[in-house]
């Protein structure tokens, strides 16, 4: 069976180079792969889509015919997004993904937080990729709202790693997500969202990805 193509796409306010993504290209390098990291900084790192983001993943592919697909938090939502429009995406690897994306800020913002986003059309946040701040459009969730409805309808085999102290996303969602889905397997670790401490497990599953 030929290679697959492999696609890494990173977290929200994060880039191509964030920590875990360069681990899976020096890991990959060192079996004589190749990963693609994806930049999901589209349109602009401050006027986000998701939207754009799912067609990053699937432009990706060209003329692939057999995608091994990798996300990180809003990257997970991402790959899933697109491995259910894509079939030539045939597994999917996500690390603490970002399920009911909107909902989750919604409700962590509270109402009057959120109002405010909405009426004034900008939200600081921290820019990892940089070191310094992006101030997100209102359009990014608007966008988000329409593209990520319900659950993520991923056939394929899948793979969840998420860790039990998440405080960004809650490990619930990935576990109410496998529990009904007898091809996601969910693989929990004691670590927080950014699973810095787990890259050993990311490679062990990036490996198992790869077998078959």
């Amino acid at each position: 069976m030929a290679t697959p193509k492999i696609l890494y796409a990173h977290g929200f306010a994060s880039g191509p180079l964030s920590k875990k993504g360069v681990a899976v290209h020096d890991h990959l390098a060192g079996r004589g792969l190749a990963v693609e990291l994806l930049d999901l900084r589209v349109p602009t790192p401050s006027g986000l889509r998701l939207s754009r983001m799912v067609e990053v993943v699937r432009a990706a592919i060209g003329d692939a015919d057999r995608v091994l697909a990798i996300g990180s938090s809003l990257g997970g939502l991402t790959v899933a997004r697109a491995a259910e429009r894509d079939p030539r995406i045939a597994k999917t690897l996500l690390l603490a993904p970002a399920f009911r994306f909107v909902e989750r800020w919604r409700a962590r913002m509270g109402e009057v937080e959120w109002e405010q986003w909405r009426r004034e059309g900008r939200y600081r946040v921290e820019d990892h990729a940089t070191g310094g701040t992006l101030e997100i459009d209102f359009g990014f969730m608007e966008d988000a709202a329409r593209v990520d409805v319900e659950w993520p309808d991923v056939k394929v085999p899948t793979t969840i790693v998420h860790g039990v102290r998440d405080e960004s996303v809650d490990p619930w969602l990935s576990r109410t997500f496998a529990a009904t889905r007898p091809h996601v397997t969910l693989v929990e670790v004691d670590d927080d969202h950014q699973l810095l401490g787990s890259i050993d497990v990311i490679l062990r599953e990036v490996d198992r990805m790869l077998e078959g």
